[in-house]
């Protein structure tokens, strides 16, 4: 798994969100990202940190920030997700891995003593430039939006 790191330039993708809509890391040339990894839609975790985001998301605006959620999800399970919890940014549904493999993020993950292939809970902000200002590895779901807002 090699993820992105500080100062990595990302390589630009193209995926489509939860609507079928295209969305490209260039879409978002001259604004700062978020983009959030997450393993499974509506899973408690992921659900945590999404409406996290959401009820933050104001401030996270105000400090100039677009945010984007992707995990492998179908369209589909995408739009139940953002349809439910009413999440105002888009969820990319990266079936293919384009972006998960782009950002390094899928691997080897460990839980309750077995091991899987999935992807890894992270969070990267990305400048203007599109350029990794900072990664998140350690992503706590429930005060997820505090820890980028510290930066």
């Amino acid at each position: 798994m090699n993820t992105l790191k500080q100062g990595d330039k990302v390589p630009n993708f193209t995926v489509n969100d939860q609507d079928g809509n295209p969305v490209s890391l260039s879409d978002y040339k001259g604004k700062k990202l978020i983009v959030f990894f997450y393993p499974k839609a509506s899973t408690p975790g992921c659900t945590a940190e999404a409406c996290n985001l959401t009820d933050n998301y104001k401030a996270l605006q105000d400090k100039g920030y677009q945010i984007l959620g992707v995990s492998a999800d179908s369209e589909k399970r995408q739009t139940n997700f953002r349809n439910k919890y009413s999440f105002p940014f888009p969820l990319l549904a990266d079936e293919d891995k384009e972006v998960i493999n782009a950002f390094g993020v899928w691997g080897l993950k460990k839980f309750m003593g077995k091991e899987y292939d999935g992807i890894h809970r992270k969070t990267f902000l990305i400048d203007e430039d599109g350029v990794v200002a900072h990664v998140i590895d350690k992503v706590k779901t429930k005060d997820h939006a505090a820890q980028i807002l510290e930066l």
